[in-house]
């Protein structure tokens, strides 16, 4: 068996075996319905745990005014690194709070569909058309104004773009 957060998660009081992940790539436009239901993309849907139960994904609202979806192993990784966090420090007790007091935790219906949360749609802004960008590892929602303001300020050079690429060993 592996570590924590590579083959098994612990829920509640059961030690939960990891599904397969997903691969979060590519640029998906929808629009939230009438009753406030976005659709995720069919490849970066929760799947089932092997005992049938349904996965939650975490989401979280980020400094620059979008939504970041991170899946059961990102989650298990931040729940480690939080957990790190001293209850005397204060600065990152209360920095803590406040993310995880607009934090997501959903599956998807049947059909592929979430609801957010009213503070997560009131933080990105989101009326009715949402851009999903994948990250490999999570996912990020922003509005459609939300997603034009970051390409607008996301522009750098072939060189510079080379430069980060080679940092990660790409």
């Amino acid at each position: 068996m592996g570590q924590c957060g590579e083959k098994w998660y612990i829920l509640g009081n059961k030690i939960m075996e990891m599904p397969e992940s997903s691969l979060f790539v590519g640029e998906f436009y929808r629009t939230i319905d009438e009753k406030g239901r976005l659709t995720i993309p069919a490849n970066w849907r929760p799947r089932k745990n092997h005992d049938g139960s349904d996965i939650s994904y975490l989401a979280l609202p980020t400094p620059d005014g979008n939504i970041t979806v991170y899946s059961p192993k990102m989650v298990t990784q931040l729940e480690a690194r939080i957990s790190q966090v001293s209850i005397g420090n204060m600065e990152g007790q209360k920095a803590i709070t406040e993310l995880m007091s607009m934090a997501h935790s959903f599956t998807c219906d049947k059909q592929g569909r979430i609801n957010l949360n009213d503070r997560l749609v009131e933080h990105a802004k989101i009326q009715k058309d949402v851009v999903l960008i994948g990250k490999l590892s999570t996912f990020s929602l922003f509005s459609d104004e939300g997603y034009e303001k970051f390409q607008s300020s996301y522009t750098v050079d072939e060189g510079t773009k080379a430069a980060v690429f080679q940092r990660f060993g790409l």
